[in-house]
């Protein structure tokens, strides 16, 4: 990409694809698209309706810096820092966990539930605890914050509670849930899983009135983490990604703590390593009843769910 030429949208994106396919990128076109959008500030859709429109010196020196980190086997969400995830754009940054499409299956059952149509049937003394005006969320191990805001946006009967602890991961949810307007029901705290959320529990009486605990905790098996994706393993951050000998050292500890805080029939919800969700199963009977498992996009299984027994 040579400066003294002058660079129209459809050359830039040509040459872009061109250069990315030659260094291995797996989705070409897709990154080449996602980079002009980030240097322009067009969406995918505008680079190719103003296809002819040159490129500003600014823009073209963007574009040169985003393709050569792309280059160089950083991620995409890195490079352009930022992530579509459901109906929403949520903001990533180097350190903090990048949301999976995958994800998209956990959240929808977390919707389904808290609208009811998942709902297992309630005796008549636990329909008087659940709340017609509000429905207490909380997630675990928010990282971006992409479960807790895509909730709070789609279902807004619900309130979310949302923790992790990464100081950089609760910094970027809580500039993901200001900027898309959901600061007044999403909190995110700091912290191991629910003890940040300790000191909440006496002023709001927590304790056995939430209705749905959700969570994508670091669930890869500790010996799998050498075979993941160079991408994945050379820059996103390895608190996130290892769950331990058997991948569940983080899972079990949630399904346990989970008991103190959900109602009697709330839900909990777990996205899993597919090697992994049928022993995660058979630990959540303990505690809970109605217990499934949901299928992602690609047909793995990826998603526990269970109901705290009455």
């Amino acid at each position: 990409m040579t400066a003294d030429h002058i660079w129209t949208l459809k050359e830039s994106l040509e040459w872009t694809l061109g250069y990315l396919d030659g260094k291995g990128d797996e989705h070409p076109r897709r990154s080449a698209e996602w980079l002009l959008s980030a240097a322009t500030g067009l969406s995918r859709v505008e680079i190719y309706a103003y296809h002819d429109r040159p490129l500003t010196p600014q823009e073209r020196a963007a574009l040169r810096e985003g393709v050569k980190r792309r280059a160089e086997g950083q991620p995409l969400q890195y490079v352009t820092g930022e992530m579509a995830f459901r109906h929403l754009v949520v903001r990533v940054v180097p350190g903090v966990f990048i949301p999976r499409p995958e994800t998209e299956t956990l959240v929808g059952e977390g919707l389904e539930f808290l609208r009811g149509t998942s709902r297992p049937k309630l005796s008549e003394s636990d329909s008087a605890d659940v709340g017609t005006e509000s429905q207490l969320v909380i997630e675990l191990c928010t990282g971006s914050g992409a479960i807790a805001c895509s909730i709070a946006q789609e279902e807004p009967t619900s309130r979310v509670l949302a923790t992790d602890l990464s100081e950089l991961a609760v910094a970027t949810a809580v500039a993901n849930a200001e900027r898309l307007g959901l600061s007044d029901r999403v909190e995110v705290f700091q912290g191991d899983l629910f003890s940040p959320l300790e000191v909440l529990v006496v002023d709001r009486h927590l304790l056995g009135k939430v209705d749905l605990v959700i969570s994508n905790p670091p669930y890869i098996p500790s010996a799998d983490l050498p075979d993941l994706p160079a991408e994945v393993l050379g820059f996103e951050p390895h608190l996130a990604l290892d769950g331990g000998p058997d991948g569940l050292v983080i899972a079990r500890r949630i399904m346990e703590e989970s008991t103190r805080w959900l109602r009697p029939g709330g839900m909990l919800a777990i996205e899993l390593d597919e090697g992994c969700v049928q022993n995660a199963v058979k630990h959540m009977s303990e505690w809970y009843e109605g217990i499934r498992t949901v299928r992602d996009l690609a047909g793995r299984d990826r998603v526990a769910i269970g109901y705290l027994r009455k």
